[in-house]
């Protein structure tokens, strides 16, 4: 286990919100990406005791698209460190292409567990 940051390992914790969820729709329609940034302050006030042992690290991640600022900062940073170990300068934008495709199939299992099997069979029935 190799230390992040100040000697200390590193712990996150991810969480994907619907910003057009009823605890997050006024937020979101003042600012783009409030949702996540709520999100990820709740995680951190949750996590607070870890600040002593660990550098800790919320992740939020809103379900049509934005990140909470810090976490968009880390995942940066950690894109560039794994470029210094592989020296492809893509790593970056290699991370977050594969957290966008993480939530789109995240976000198509959410929509298709909203379908009562009744539902998804008439909806292929369409189809054929």
């Amino acid at each position: 286990m190799v230390p992040w940051k100040e000697g200390k390992l590193l712990t996150w914790d991810v969480t994907v919100v619907c910003r057009l969820a009823d605890s997050y729709v006024d937020a979101s329609a003042r600012d783009a990406g409030s949702a996540a940034e709520l999100a990820a302050l709740r995680k951190d006030e949750k996590y607070s005791a870890l600040e002593r042992t660990q550098f800790f690290q919320s992740i939020a991640v809103e379900s049509l698209g934005p990140t909470n600022m810090a976490a968009h900062s880390f995942l940066a940073e950690l894109g560039r460190k794994i470029s210094g170990v592989s020296g492809d300068d893509r790593e970056s934008s290699y991370v977050f292409q594969q957290i966008s495709v993480l939530i789109q199939r995240y976000s198509t299992i959410l929509l298709h567990e909203g379908f009562t099997e009744e539902n998804r069979q008439d909806h292929v029935n369409t189809f054929l």
